[in-house]
């Protein structure tokens, strides 16, 4: 007697799927644009900066994701951009100077490092390509440096349908005379 049992094949593959978008922070994004702290529109002001950070409301940045930027052409000395490092640093989850997609970058970038690459080790791994959210090139950059050194084979889409990156050559025995 002849079967017609349907065997999902992807299931006992033995790939693992790795959803990038499983590592997105869910925390608020926001800007911060030093421009509202220039005299004029065109300098910065060590006292009135000063003045600013010491009486400006820090707590409404508790847990959020800052971008440090200045929109206006202005010249804004390094350590202004310190001085709201320092300010932001009890509060926010994570801050950045750059614009948006500078945060996003950190934030994937940080939460890949906290990846354990040796759970990996010897396995055959696939980077999921799909996502609900905008998950950013340069996370998957950083994926693929991360686990190339320890997997079988790293690929690129759904277990289903995938793009090879890279497989780990077989190891042959050189013999010297």
């Amino acid at each position: 007697m002849e079967t017609d049992e349907i065997v999902n094949r992807v299931a006992t593959s033995g790939i693992i799927s790795l959803d990038l978008e499983e590592l997105y922070h869910p925390g608020e994004r926001i800007v911060y644009d030093i421009k509202d702290n220039l005299w004029q529109g065109m300098i910065l002001r060590e006292k009135d900066f000063r003045d600013f950070l010491k009486t400006h409301d820090w707590a409404q940045y508790q847990g959020k994701n800052v971008a440090i930027i200045c929109s206006e052409d202005a010249i804004v000395p390094t350590w202004a951009y310190m001085l709201l490092a320092v300010h932001l640093e009890p509060y926010a989850n994570a801050f950045v100077f750059g614009d948006l997609n500078a945060l996003e970058d950190k934030l994937f970038a940080d939460a890949i490092a906290k990846l354990n690459a040796e759970e990996f080790a010897g396995k055959r791994v696939v980077v999921k390509g799909c996502s609900k959210v905008e998950v950013p090139v340069s996370a998957y950059v950083a994926v693929s440096k991360l686990l190339k050194p320890v997997v079988q084979s790293l690929m690129f889409g759904e277990p289903c349908s995938t793009v090879p990156l890279y497989k780990k050559p077989k190891s042959s025995v050189s013999s010297t005379v």
